[in-house]
């Protein structure tokens, strides 16, 4: 679409995303200079997915107070007009041009922007049943996280009266919350791994404020119902057994997938263990010019960690604003199983072992254990992490970058001692 006929717009930063990332990174690259910064949003209000989280809980780590989701995101979006950024809602960026341009597309007609720099905050997304390859029939009445808090917050309506959710991450309790609030309860929470992967008292206090059973070591492994969900098939991974659940309502949450299509469009490459781009601790992505940061990255982290993530970009940003090179070399960070994947997931020629601690993820729930971390057998930090899960990151210490020999090519491997 890089045709004559099409506007085209200058800008010197370009941020794909209003939500906590975004509007974060925004605030801060016009509160440091960076020039003519616009935000494009696809939805017709900034904010993100904490608009539709009316629980508290936001802003502990970046703001330092504790809001609503949509008391969160109406600050950060008002901190972002503030410093001097302009949002635009409802505009949706459908590709690149040949001249690097982004393609636009918004109630005002087709556009182009070009920016000096981009920065991609567009989050992640819970895959939908199909994706997750459940069987049984297909009723009204499956959906996730992200739809029922639409359906509760946005829309008032009552998804359901009887649910059973899917998963028993942080997200799974946020959905517990917002079906209460829609006047439906939870017959069940199921997991397939053999405990919760959210903090202590959030399932200490779900399980006395709700009495929601919490059903470990098992598998949804098909959905009952013609018109409407009417129950549920639950196989234990161990014995075997089958019962069913009588619900009207099924959540599946979790199991994030970055929403990367436009990195993919730009020809960035992505982690193979994130499925996120590919960044090294500055957010720089393989593209020059493009940055990535929040959710996007991997899924999925809190709100307010998404933000710290887009303040980060955004001193990357003014860095190359300023005229930083581009890093020439980078050495790809792996992960050997049983840990899954670990971000930022490169490293670069500028580590220098002072970045921010990296964040960890494993397959499988494996508490405390002895990390390393290598490179052609030569060991860089071995230590000990904490918490080892997935759906909740640990953290691992920088500490070992500057080790790393970047030019020599050879990965750094991460692995479980």
């Amino acid at each position: 679409m890089a045709g004559s006929d099409v506007p085209l717009e200058r800008v010197d930063v370009a941020v794909v995303g209003g939500g906590p990332a975004g509007l974060a990174a925004a605030a801060a690259l016009c509160s440091t200079g960076a020039g003519s910064v616009i935000v494009l949003e696809r939805e017709s209000e900034p904010g993100g997915i904490p608009r539709h989280a009316r629980h508290h809980g936001f802003g502990l780590r970046d703001l330092h107070r504790p809001l609503t989701g949509p008391r969160y995101g109406a600050r950060l979006a008002g901190l972002a007009v503030q410093a001097g950024a302009e949002i635009r809602t409802r505009t949706q960026v459908t590709g690149w041009s040949d001249d690097g341009a982004l393609e636009l597309t918004s109630p005002r007609g087709r556009s182009r922007l070009e920016a000096r720099a981009t920065v991609l905050a567009t989050g992640c997304r819970e895959r939908p049943r199909a994706a997750r390859l459940v069987p049984g029939s297909r009723p009204p009445g499956v959906i996730t996280t992200g739809a029922l808090q639409q359906l509760v917050y946005l829309l008032h309506e009552c998804a359901g009266r009887r649910a059973v959710i899917v998963g028993t991450e942080h997200v799974s309790f946020s959905a517990l919350l917002t079906l209460h609030h829609g006047g439906a309860r939870a017959a069940a929470m199921v997991t397939e791994h053999p405990r919760h992967q959210t903090l202590a008292a959030f399932r200490a206090g779900a399980a006395i404020r709700y009495r929601v059973p919490l059903i470990t070591r098992t598998r949804l492994t098909r959905i009952l119902g013609d018109r409407r969900v009417e129950g549920v098939e639950l196989t234990h991974l161990v014995t075997g057994d089958v019962r069913r659940v009588a619900c009207d309502l099924v959540v599946f949450t979790a199991d994030w997938i970055p929403d990367h299509e436009l990195a993919v469009l730009g020809g960035a490459a992505l982690d193979p263990g994130t499925r996120g781009p590919a960044v090294d601790p500055g957010l720089h992505t393989t593209r020059p010019g493009l940055f990535a940061a929040g959710n996007l990255l991997h899924g999925a982290e809190t709100a307010d960690t998404a933000a710290l993530s887009g303040r980060r970009a955004a001193e990357s940003v003014i860095r190359y604003l300023g005229g930083a090179a581009w890093p020439a070399a980078r050495v790809p960070i792996e992960c050997e199983a049983p840990l899954h994947w670990i971000a930022p997931n490169a490293v670069v020629d500028a580590s220098s072992g002072g970045e921010p601690p990296f964040r960890l993820r494993a397959h499988e729930i494996l508490g405390s254990r002895q990390v390393e971390v290598v490179q052609d057998g030569r060991p860089l930090w071995r230590g000990r992490v904490r918490r080892l899960m997935p759906g909740r990151s640990s953290r691992l210490p920088s500490s070992w970058t500057g080790s790393v020999h970047v030019r020599e090519g050879a990965p750094v491997v991460v692995r479980v001692a």
